[in-house]
């Protein structure tokens, strides 16, 4: 025993002489433990004279963070909406409540219901069981909604198309679908009524015993992303295709036709060499994200920033630009992403910002947004904002640049 600690302390030291030049250890904790063969060998780290390393801080968004909270009623007022026009007469018995959402959640339900007498109307008592419905001003908004649905039809088609392409197979687990169609804008029956209606684009097949949603032709007037097209909009490139040449500013931003929107935190304060650094990834060009994933090495930097592209343009695809860490971790596979991917969302903290307001970890384009308002609204978005809005609360619209509320009468 004796011989082989002996063995191991000179293992160590030989280790730690030829690679203390390179920081290796330095990148370890201090009693860190490094596997070597087959043998766990826990290495001591040469004391730094009592200080500690500085820590990296992830510097908070709170307009972002905000967004979060100012979702939680609105909603509950769509679900109990949804709810309630689910129902075979239009109204639902608050009896029946607990079995739509829950024991737990009930109580956030009838909440709503008494704060909301404008939207949610309770009849009923003494000998009749009390029930909910909409009140009349309610159902007059609600029956818009079938006309937003119809305006977003043709961008959900689009939208679910693209999705596909850029998968490595031109196809997705239908589950994973289900699982971001809120967040797509996709109806709850978008496999009975949409998916059948186009079938020159997509088809249901099965693989392994697992449904998928298959790309039934490839259209290359798709495989443009949101952000090309913002330069485009924004006359970044010329007619032949070119950058026009422009200053790099302090916050990161670069004009040109491989660089992302930057929007740094205020307690963010970037040096001079990471600023060169952002530079430098900025001009760097990278494949389209609508390339098969396959074709590229997962480390080449320029197969790392297009999968930032990728990211990029996943939850450009959404209603309200972000995805729970969740939803974007189940297209894993089907888009090739890395395996530290949070690593790479905190590492590109200008383009993507996580917030764990919320149940659960949400991930923003921060670009998307102006403070804690969403820039571009769906026609879906319009109507349920128009809805929420019956609920006295303010929406911000800031497309034109002004503010200003939705006022229903």
């Amino acid at each position: 025993m004796k011989s082989l600690c002996t063995m191991f302390f000179g293992l160590h030291q030989s280790l730690e002489s030829r690679h203390s030049k390179n920081g290796v250890f330095a990148l370890m904790g201090r009693n860190s433990v490094q596997r070597l063969g087959s043998v766990w060998v826990q290495i001591m780290h040469i004391s730094s004279g009592g200080r500690r390393p500085k820590k990296k801080i992830y510097h908070r968004v709170h307009e972002l963070d905000r967004v979060m909270d100012l979702k939680k009623k609105p909603c509950l007022i769509l679900q109990l909406k949804s709810i309630i026009q689910s129902q075979k007469h239009q109204s639902l018995l608050l009896r029946d409540l607990e079995k739509q959402v829950g024991f737990v959640h009930k109580w956030n339900f009838m909440a709503v219901i008494e704060k909301y007498p404008s939207i949610f109307r309770v009849n009923g008592g003494n000998r009749t069981p009390p029930s909910v419905e909409l009140t009349e001003k309610a159902k007059r908004i609600a029956d818009e909604e079938a006309e937003a649905r119809k305006q977003m039809e043709p961008i959900l088609v689009e939208n679910l198309r693209k999705l596909l392409m850029m998968s490595v197979d031109c196809r997705v687990p239908l589950e994973n679908i289900e699982f971001i169609e809120s967040e797509l804008g996709l109806p709850q029956d978008f496999k009975e009524t949409l998916i059948p209606k186009y079938p020159e684009f997509f088809s249901v097949k099965d693989f392994n015993g697992r449904a998928y949603l298959q790309l039934e032709n490839w259209d290359s007037s798709l495989a443009v992303t949101a952000r090309e097209k913002r330069f485009a909009r924004e006359r970044v490139l010329d007619s032949v295709g070119h950058a026009r040449k422009a200053r790099v500013s302090k916050d990161g931003n670069f004009s040109g036709p491989y660089a992302f929107l930057m929007s740094y935190p205020a307690g963010f304060r970037p040096n001079m060499s990471y600023l060169e650094e952002v530079q430098r990834w900025q001009k760097m060009e990278f494949p389209s994200p609508y390339l098969n994933a396959r074709r590229f090495e997962a480390a080449d930097p320029k197969a790392r920033k297009r999968v930032v592209a990728v990211l990029h343009e996943l939850l450009s695809l959404t209603m309200e630009k972000r995805m729970t860490s969740a939803q974007l971790d189940a297209f894993h596979s089907e888009f090739l992403l890395p395996a530290r991917l949070l690593l790479c969302l905190i590492k590109h903290h200008g383009i993507f910002y996580i917030t764990n307001k919320g149940a659960r970890s949400t991930v923003f384009l921060k670009e998307a947004y102006d403070g804690s308002n969403l820039i571009e609204k769906s026609p879906l978005l319009g109507f349920n904002n128009k809805f929420v809005a019956l609920s006295g609360r303010r929406e911000s619209n800031l497309r034109n640049g002004i503010s200003s509320s939705h006022i229903v009468t």
